[in-house]
């Protein structure tokens, strides 16, 4: 298989509203359309002041995670969104021509590092760029569309 979708494991997603600031966690904040990691969680820009925390699944840790942000001076608001979005996984040789099938987002030049909020066959998805593939955030409701999409457009490069 030259394509390969993975659910991943159910992780603690955090939207912070800021007023202002370099960095969350210790992790410097990423700039318009990127994403940065550290200490464990991802944090991906989604607007102006407003930017997206991907950390650990287990409930103990991710309840110290939204008080260790509710206590940083420069955050306005911390509202859990976890059961907002699935993660899916998606890696392989082919992993860019099947997106390309139903997302408009030039992959080749979207270095690693890269996020964005865009449409994925009629979707509303957030597409991370990383080294080894690509992680996609989907609407927990549109997610059985999504992956039936998936699979479908990735039929001509599975062996």
């Amino acid at each position: 298989m030259t394509v390969d979708a993975v659910d991943e494991p159910f992780r603690t997603q955090l939207t912070v509203r800021l007023r202002d600031g370099q960095s969350l966690l210790g992790v410097e904040l990423p700039g318009p359309c990127r994403y940065t990691s550290g200490n464990g969680v991802d944090i991906l820009w989604m607007g102006p002041d407003e930017y997206l925390v991907l950390g650990p699944a287990l409930s103990r840790e991710s309840a110290d995670l939204e008080a260790a942000l509710s206590r940083e001076s420069a955050v306005l608001a911390v509202v859990d969104v976890s059961a907002q979005r699935n993660v899916v996984r998606l890696t392989g040789s082919h992993a860019a021509d099947v997106l390309a099938h139903g997302c408009s987002i030039d992959l080749e030049a979207s270095p690693p590092g890269t996020c964005v909020q865009t449409l994925f066959a009629r979707t509303g998805i957030v597409l991370m760029v990383r080294e080894e593939g690509y992680t996609i955030l989907v609407r927990q409701s549109f997610s059985d569309y999504f992956k039936a999409w998936l699979a479908d457009a990735s039929l001509e490069y599975v062996r």
